[in-house]
């Protein structure tokens, strides 16, 4: 089996990598006598709709039985309070500078003694949808909380006959299985906005005082995309499709951006009058080192609701919705409220369904990436030819905040960010993922482009421009031209969307995106006792442009 569950009594010892105090700690509640297991989705549903504060809605799901729901089985909305996003700010990682070990060992502990006294629910998933990549990961969380057990089934590859035969035979490694551990009413006065501790090489996670069930999502994600990376993957937050043309060629891109940015309007964009298009995933999955395919890590989709209103054919995917707003229909049934009127970062557990053009796993290499950003100097479409300034572009991807994120201390929620490989859920140093994409552009000659869906000149880009435009790249009808002087670096010209270097304006705007791009590079050479640190001279690519530009 992929990931490790059961030991041999010989492997049981102190010794052992795969055990530490934390893990242990965590394992062990697994076993209490107050741990009630759920093992299907059927289960969980009918837990979560007995759950105080859900709510029945009378919309139904479509084709229940496919997902594991009773008959006639309606979409649950469950809502939090004042956070109804992901807090960063809790994000404390095992094994980087400044973190107490044996402090967290402690409070871990503790926290583990503070649900003993009451009932709770564990659950079981798989991550990752193909052989060469499944792990086992295993929930926790009080009885309460029977909604985000049910999310958790719906969201990751619950299991069923099919994929226990696959899981079976699925390749091994060498690491234990993931274990996340959940207390959402947890208090503490050293952490007031939550607590989300990560012992990636250990593969737990314990997330306290946080009630979103993005954090159990990401969590999860974030061991699972560490467990990759240790074993020759790239661990990807971003889309992944492949065109299939008429000739018959095949056209694989990767869409890296944070929510909000563009990523899901990217992969899910089909053109059925020119090609077949196939989607892996719009948010998470992996990149094969060795040859360059991809394997999605979950079925489902966490989607917003804000850009879907009530008449909107894809509610009828909805399969859970949080943090959306309840009212009655002419005829006086329960519909949600959606388009974030109740409050922002509204959200749906959606159906695979929705895209019956989905799989799992894409043999053929990827042709290309896609850096989605949201820098105002930079116009619609720039190809970068130079695998290191490729590399470069990715760590110093510039966006605005995921407006999934629940920002704590003040902080101008539009203010541009970088954002490296558009991943905030990382566990590993910076410059792994560095040198891991350079790798990847260099050995499998992969092209790279960056699409700013923001505004450039003062007008808004337009999906359409950016579709248009990766279609004209897939055709092979896109004609770039020279950024200016720099080198490495071209453009797809677009009607009024085009730099004008002639422009001082322009120019210096330009400018300051690079200077802004080093000061971060050189930053990392401090931070947290240089843990972060890029390759000796990955700032010269930045000096060069900067120095063209006069």
């Amino acid at each position: 089996m992929t990931s490790i569950g059961k030991y041999k009594i010989k492997d049981i010892q102190k010794k052992n990598p795969l055990f530490s105090a934390i893990r242990a700690t965590v394992e062990t509640a697994f076993y209490a006598n107050n741990v009630e297991k759920i093992e299907t989705v059927a289960e969980a549903y009918a837990l979560a709709k007995e759950t105080s504060g859900t709510i029945i809605n009378d919309l139904p799901i479509h084709e229940p039985e496919i997902h594991g729901f009773p008959e006639n089985s309606k979409v649950l909305v469950f809502n939090d309070g004042e956070v109804v996003g992901r807090t960063s700010a809790a994000r404390k990682i095992i094994g980087q500078p400044d973190v107490d070990t044996a402090y967290f060992a402690r409070l871990v502990r503790e926290a583990v003694f503070g649900v003993s006294r009451r009932k709770v629910y564990t659950t079981e998933v798989y991550v990752g949808l193909n052989p060469e990549f499944m792990l086992k990961s295993h929930l926790l969380l009080p009885a309460a909380y029977a909604n985000t057990v049910l999310n958790y089934l719906l969201n990751f590859q619950r299991e069923t006959t099919e994929y226990q035969k696959m899981y079976a035979e699925s390749k091994p490694y060498q690491t234990g299985d993931l274990y996340v551990f959940g207390d959402p009413d947890w208090q503490h006065p050293d952490y007031p906005n939550g607590l989300a501790l990560f012992d990636p090489k250990h593969n737990v996670a314990v997330i306290l005082g946080l009630r979103y069930f993005g954090e159990y999502k990401k969590a999860t994600l974030t061991l699972a995309w560490a467990t990759a990376h240790d074993n020759n993957y790239i661990a990807c937050h971003g889309g992944m499709k492949q065109y299939t043309l008429s000739d018959g060629k095949k056209y694989t891109m990767a869409a890296f951006g944070l929510s909000g940015s563009g990523k899901s309007t990217i992969t899910l964009a089909k053109n059925d009058s020119k090609y077949q298009v196939t989607v892996l995933h719009d948010d998470a999955f992996i990149i094969n080192h060795q040859d360059g395919s991809t394997t999605a890590l979950e079925p489902a989709y966490f989607d917003k609701t804000q850009d879907y209103p009530m008449m909107s054919e894809m509610v009828k995917y909805f399969l859970t919705c949080q943090n959306v707003g309840v009212t009655l229909d002419e005829v006086g049934k329960k519909v949600i409220v959606t388009e974030d009127i109740r409050n922002g970062n509204g959200r749906t557990v959606k159906s695979k369904l929705v895209t019956p053009n989905r799989v799992d796993h894409i043999k053929e290499k990827i042709n290309a990436v896609y850096w989605i950003m949201q820098d105002e100097s930079l116009p619609p479409v720039v190809k970068v030819s130079d695998p290191n300034l490729a590399s470069i572009f990715g760590l110093t991807l510039a966006t605005k905040r995921s407006t999934a994120e629940n920002i704590v201390g003040d902080i101008d929620v539009n203010e541009i960010v970088i954002e490296p490989f558009a991943n905030p859920f990382r566990s590993y140093a910076l410059g792994e993922d560095f040198t891991a994409f350079k790798k990847l552009f260099e050995d499998k000659a992969i092209d790279c482009y960056i699409l700013n869906t923001g505004y450039f000149n003062g007008a808004k880009i337009k999906p359409h421009h950016t579709l248009g435009a990766i279609e004209a790249i897939i055709d092979g009808i896109g004609n770039f031209v020279p950024f200016g002087p720099i080198e490495g670096l071209s453009y797809l010209p677009i009607k009024h969307l085009n730099p004008d270097f002639e422009h001082e304006g322009y120019v210096a705007s330009l400018k300051a995106s690079m200077t802004e791009r080093l000061r971060f590079i050189e930053s990392k050479k401090l931070e947290m006792n240089a843990y972060h640190a890029l390759p000796l001279g990955t700032e010269d690519a930045v000096k060069k442009i900067l120095a063209a530009l006069g």
